[in-house]
This record gives C-alpha cells, sequence and structure tokens, in this order.
C-alpha cells in the first residue's frame, strides 16, 4: 500500500526477516506503518542458508506463526524439502525444517507486505535517527528526506558499517552486492547507544549444471511433510533432494597450508564470529583430529540452478575456494556463482534494552535481529514480531507484552540477550530452554495463539480454526479419560511407555466416528504421555514465577545496598533486570545476593509506606 506523506506511527528500518515480521505486526495491530528497505527486490531475502527451521529454531518459526506472522505461511508456500528432524527422539526435541526456494521466499514476503493494509515500503538508506528529550523523533534517509514517527524499529542485520572479507578483499557492503550503512552506526552512538562489532560468513555458491551429483549421497525429505503453519493441513509442493558429501585430507591440506592468507588467522579480522556455525578453516584448526567434515549441498531454489555448500563458510581467498570446490567429491568441475565471505558488523549488545526490545535510554527506539547480536532468520523473525507489536501497542498507551521463558523459545531468546548480554552472535539451541518439555513445535499454537489475538495479530479464520481444535483435544481427551479397558482408562493407558496403543488409537470405532485429524490424535497421545512430567514442571515454574512477578524499580541504586557484593553490584547496575528472576539468571549474581535485594526492597517498601502515611497525617493536622 503506497502514502505520499511522511509522517506515520512506526518506521520500521531494513526488510529483512525482524523487519518484514516488525512492519506487518504493527501495521496489522493498527499502526501506520513505513518499511524502509534498500530495494524492495531483497525484502525477506536469504541471504545465508536457503532454508527455514531446524532444532529450536523450527519452534521459533512455529511461535511466529502462532502468534500470527510470515515465516510459517512463506515456507510452505515456498519450500522444496520439510523434513522432521529428531523424528525417533521425544517430541520435546522433534523440529521441522524446510528447504526454500529462495527466490521464491523472498517474493512471497515481499506479496505479502504489499497487501497488508496500513503499510508503506519505501526504497532508501537511513543514516540518522533524531530523537528529542529522550523519546525518537524520526528517521533520516540519505536522499535527504525525513521519515517521522512515534516509534522506530531498527532492523539494520549486518549492513551497519558492514565490511566484507575474501582473502585480503576488503570491501564496503552490507552483504553481497549490497551497499553498507555507512552513516546510521555514527547517528546511532550519538544519541547514546553503544555498539561493538560481530563476524558472520557464508560459503559458496555452485552451478548446479556443473556438478557430479547422481554418486553422491542423497537426503531426500519427509514423504509426508508436515506444515509449518497452523494454517495448513498438509504440504503438496514437489520435494527436491539434497546430497552429502565430505571432505579430506587433500582440502584440509589446503586449508592449512593457506591459513596465513585466511582473514580470521592473519588479523585481518578481530570480531568474534559465531561457535556453533564455523568456518571451514576454523573446523580445520579446532578439530584437527578430524580426518573429514560432512557438507550438505541444497538446491537453492526448485529449478535446482544453484547449491548451497552448508559446511564450507569461508573467507579464505578466490583460488583457495576453488582449489577446495575441486577437491569435494561431486563438485570437480563445479563453477562457482560466488565466493564465500566473512563479514564483520556493528551490533548493539542488548543488555541497553528492554524485555520489550524498546531501548531503555531511548523512548519508541525498538531493535529486533542482528543488531542485537542474534544470527538466524528464526531469531531474527522471532524478535521482529515482539518489536512490532510492543512498538504498536506503545502507541497504544498500552503494556508491552513480554513473553516468559516457559510461554516460548521467543521468550528465552530475548531474556537470555538480556540477562547474560552475548561475545558471539546467538544461536538458539533446545538446551537453552529449561521448560522445553512444554515448549514444543506441535502445541506452539496452543501456547501463543491467544496472545496474537490478544494483541490484535490473529485474525478471525485462524481464531475459529484454533478454538476448533481446542475442542476436538478436549472431545478426545475426555473420551479417552472416561472409557477403560483392562481395569485402566485408556488416557492411563497412553501413559505408559511403550504401550501399543498409541499405535492403535485410530483404529477404535467411537474415535474413528469422531473424524478426528491425525493431528488433534497426536496431540493428545503427546499430552497423556507428557502429563507427569508436565505437573511437575509447572509446580517449579508456579515457583519461580514469584520471583518474576516481584518487580525492580527502574531507580534502584544497587551501589547504595549494604551487604551486597561488588561483582553483584557492578554486574545488576549495566543489566538493570526489571524482575528478580532476571536478577536471579545474570551471570555472577548468587541466590545470596538476591536475599539482600528482597530484603532492600523490603525495607524501601516500608519506608515509602511510613512516609506516605506520615504525610498524609501532616495534611490533617494542618
Amino acid at each position: 500500500m503506497q502514502n505520499t506523506n511522511d509522517t506515520f506511527d512506526c518506521v520500521v528500518i531494513g526488510g529483512g526477516h525482524a523487519g518484514a515480521e516488525a512492519a506487518h505486526a504493527a501495521a496489522r495491530i493498527g499502526a501506520k506503518t513505513c518499511l524502509i528497505t534498500v530495494s524492495k527486490d531483497t525484502i525477506g531475502k536469504m541471504s545465508c542458508n536457503p532454508a527455514i527451521g531446524g532444532l529450536a529454531k523450527g519452534q521459533i518459526a512455529r511461535e511466529v506463526d502462532a502468534l500470527g506472522g510470515l515465516m510459517g505461511l512463506a515456507i510452505d508456500a515456498t519450500g522444496i524439502q520439510f523434513r522432521l528432524l529428531n523424528r525417533s527422539k521425544g517430541p520435546a526435541v522433534q523440529a521441522p525444517r524446510a528447504q526454500a526456494d529462495k527466490y521464491k521466499y523472498k517474493d512471497h514476503i515481499r506479496g505479502q507486505l504489499e497487501q497488508t493494509a496500513n503499510l508503506t515500503i519505501v526504497e532508501a538508506m537511513v543514516s540518522q535517527i533524531i530523537t528529542d528529550g529522550g523519546s525518537v523523533q524520526a528517521a533520516v534517509c540519505t536522499d535527504g528526506k525525513t521519515y517521522r514517527a512515534a516509534t522506530v524499529v531498527l532492523t539494520t542485520g549486518t549492513f551497519l558499517r558492514g565490511l566484507m572479507h575474501i582473502g585480503t578483499e576488503q570491501f564496503s557492503g552490507g552483504r553481497l552486492d549490497e551497499p553498507a550503512a555507512s552513516e546510521l552506526s555514527a547517528s546511532l552512538e550519538n544519541i547514546g547507544l553503544r555498539l561493538d562489532r560481530l563476524k558472520t560468513g557464508t560459503p559458496p555458491r555452485l552451478d548446479a549444471t556443473t556438478m557430479d551429483l547422481d554418486r553422491l549421497e542423497i537426503q531426500r525429505g519427509d514423504e509426508r511433510p508436515e506444515p509449518f503453519s497452523f494454517m495448513n493441513d498438509k504440504i503438496d509442493r514437489p520435494q527436491i533432494p539434497c546430497w552429502i558429501t565430505y571432505t579430506n585430507e587433500k582440502i584440509h591440506e589446503i586449508i592449512r597450508g593457506n591459513l596465513h592468507r585466511a582473514p580470521l588467522y592473519s588479523g585481518q579480522i578481530c570480531s568474534t564470529g559465531p561457535r556453533y556455525c564455523p568456518s571451514i578453516e576454523t573446523k580445520i584448526v579446532r578439530f584437527a583430529d578430524k580426518s573429514r567434515h560432512q557438507v550438505f549441498l541444497e538446491p537453492e531454489d526448485e529449478v535446482k540452478s544453484t547449491i548451497y555448500c552448508n559446511g564450507i563458510s569461508t573467507s579464505l581467498p578466490k583460488d583457495v575456494q576453488e582449489q577446495i570446490v575441486k577437491s569435494l567429491p561431486g563438485t570437480e568441475n563445479a563453477r562457482i556463482i560466488h565466493y564465500g565471505y566473512a563479514i564483520e558488523y556493528d551490533y548493539c549488545p542488548p543488555t541497553q534494552l528492554k524485555p520489550s526490545l524498546e531501548t531503555k535510554g531511548i523512548s519508541g527506539l525498538f531493535l529486533a535481529g542482528q543488531i542485537n547480536g542474534t544470527s538466524g532468520y528464526e531469531e531474527a523473525a522471532g524478535q521482529g514480531i515482539i518489536a512490532g507489536i510492543n512498538a504498536a501497542r506503545k502507541l497504544q498507551n498500552k503494556d508491552p507484552i513480554v513473553l516468559g521463558r516457559d510461554q516460548a523459545y521467543i521468550g528465552v531468546l530475548i531474556d537470555d540477550l538480556l540477562t547474560r548480554g552475548i561475545d558471539e552472535p546467538y544461536r538458539m539451541f533446545t538446551s537453552r530452554a529449561e521448560y522445553r518439555l512444554s515448549l514444543r513445535a506441535d502445541n506452539a499454537d496452543r501456547r501463543l495463539t491467544q496472545t496474537g489475538r490478544a494483541v490484535g495479530l490473529v485474525p478471525a479464520e485462524r481464531w475459529t480454526r484454533y478454538t476448533r481444535k481446542l475442542k476436538a483435544i478436549d472431545r478426545l481427551g475426555r473420551y479417552l479419560r472416561g472409557h477403560t479397558s483392562e481395569g485402566k482408562s485408556l488416557w492411563d493407558q497412553l501413559r505408559q511407555p511403550k504401550n501399543p496403543l498409541a499405535r492403535t488409537l485410530s483404529e477404535n470405532p467411537d474415535i474413528r466416528r469422531m473424524g478426528l485429524s491425525e493431528d488433534i490424535l497426536r496431540a493428545v497421545v503427546i499430552d497423556a504421555k507428557y502429563e507427569g512430567y508436565l505437573a511437575k514442571q509447572d509446580r517449579l515454574v508456579a515457583n519461580f514465577r514469584t520471583l518474576e512477578n516481584k518487580k525492580i524499580p527502574g531507580d534502584l541504586d544497587y551501589h547504595s545496598i549494604e551487604h551486597l557484593r561488588v561483582e553483584a553490584k557492578e554486574k545488576l547496575s549495566a543489566f538493570r533486570p526489571t524482575t528478580l528472576a532476571q536478577a536471579c539468571r545474570i551471570s555472577g549474581v548468587t541466590p545470596a545476593d538476591i536475599t539482600v535485594i528482597q530484603v532492600h526492597l523490603r525495607r524501601r517498601l516500608s519506608a515509602e509506606q511510613t512516609n506516605k502515611a506520615n504525610s498524609g497525617v501532616d495534611k490533617t493536622t494542618r
């Protein structure tokens, strides 16, 4: 939707995965929104791996969908291979993943945004953020235009002073063939934000027509692919395979012989990269005892024109990359479409944020995505939808939406950023979530659809579908609890390990007459099997929620609190937790420190109440 007025309620800067979700959410909730992006053609672009989901990431994608976001619907419409990971393990660690046609994916996202009411898309480069009196006022672009708004969401990805590396070559850029945001960093520092540097990288892309894939191990998708979006019952798109190959000692020797030319080891790159997605040169150094490393050859589109080499991310010189490709089984004659590269970029350490993703120092300014030090499309989308929701709610004078660690992986992600800080790009894992038994991919809709509905993101069609599902689950659950076999209710039999009832449930004549879908049957089986474990977890959550509900005043002077350790004073003053539970999760803060703070807060509250009472007495006396 186009609009020539340069005054908006909300301005979103950046059209990546965070920016797309933020702009969509804010506009859908009712804010007159402007999305500023360098190019409309790169909205929703998959600049690295052409895939959505994975372990823990798939849960986040499902959560974004449950809240009413774009990601799940987009990958269902454009995916070319769907797999449920960890299928042989428990539901708590299973996760959907899908390869995408990356060109159709970004076109789908752009199309959805162009159809969103209240949303204007502008092609420009932002160079300055204007503030006044501690509040955001406007975004100024390099073309001289100013876009005024009461809220601004920054989703700059890797564009802030982006510097790309291929061997000794260095060139400015936000990603391949796109300019860096060279002026905006200085503006952010001028308004009081602290910036630091991180690094990430990407592997070479190859011409699929020049590769010998037939002799490689094939990795196929699931025979019955599961959709990401809870609005879809099935995936009808054709499935395209990926291929698996391996590095070898020849490649390792090539890399070891050229480490002095690698920016990561020559001193050319000084910032920190992602530990859990290392470059191939880092793998060779860190795992020197390994004779080979797995490489996934993943099509980037449904016609298999280009192949993404997942596993050999690198910033080695071009001639070395060519040697690696020529020595990799299946790619000996492959033509490199574009070379792998590393990129350094500015980010804002996330301890400067409130749980709403609004900056602590500047009212109305929200940050989401890689600017907060995260990596991954899903982590960006999760932050983006929360930032967009809260930017719109701020305009409505409503309290922000803050998801708890027991509610969503998105809640875990944001809380980790705020309470633990980062020293490398943050990536989500199931191990980071202490309540992962209930934060499953299969129940994201039951956890978050009501929240999405409450804020105005979930439309009537999705709400009707959701309530119908809840009724079906309740109906089947009541039937299983009320019917017995061999002296036990069917529900209790489902709770028993290795009980065959779970496999034969659909053969029950009564249940068959209910006409329930497979996902309803699976949901109820999981509910039964996890009931005892979840009851224990719920008790832990209830105990911990007591601390979550105990707020810490924003003006609390930790240095004035007697008996609080020096390290705790420093950490708490830097992180500024909003609740006692958040304070507990800060590294270096002990349970004894929390007790000291509780005592101090009780004394402070008592003193305030006494002063208030005395003030009332004085007025009465006068």
